[in-house]
């Protein structure tokens, strides 16, 4: 009678080699499709409608203010009414200036003589207060303005 040996049989171990090659494939991915937001909205707004819009060519020369009324949370804290924010702070008109005045000497020559800003106020913003800051921003120097709009018709 013969007899058999039994040997045991090993799975084969799996080759990691290209897992590192694969995960920064994935995060290059991820950092190339995710939207940085830079600026934490401290008011809030509802886009107005409009019918000739065209958009922003040279979006790094452009400076956004917001005007709307401040989000429950920070209503609590500065009270109601229209606010202007400037970055993630509230400014009066005379910061406004400042502040424009401030990204304009930041920019490379080339994008402070394009350098336009945009204003993204809320539908209901009363007329006056967006005078001010027109007056503000010709204080600055800043004559390119733009306002943002969604298209009419829900696009």
């Amino acid at each position: 009678m013969s007899f058999f040996r039994r040997t045991r049989r090993e799975v084969p171990q799996l080759n990691t080699a290209a897992l590192p090659d694969l995960i920064f494939t994935v995060l290059f991915f991820f950092i190339t499709v995710t939207h940085m937001r830079q600026v934490t909205l401290k008011v809030k707004y509802r886009v107005p409608e409009g019918t000739e819009l065209t958009r922003l060519v040279k979006k790094s020369a452009v400076t956004h203010i917001y005007i709307g009324k401040p989000t429950d949370e920070m209503s609590r804290v500065v009270g109601g009414g229209t606010r202007v924010q400037v970055n993630d702070k509230f400014a009066d008109m005379a910061e406004v200036t400042d502040y424009v005045a401030a990204e304009r000497n930041r920019m490379s020559p080339e994008d402070a003589q394009m350098m336009s800003v945009s204003v993204k106020a809320d539908r209901g913003t009363e007329m006056g207060i967006i005078s001010d800051v027109r007056q503000a921003l010709r204080r600055a120097g800043a004559l390119r303005v733009n306002y943002s709009a969604v298209q009419k018709g829900g696009k």
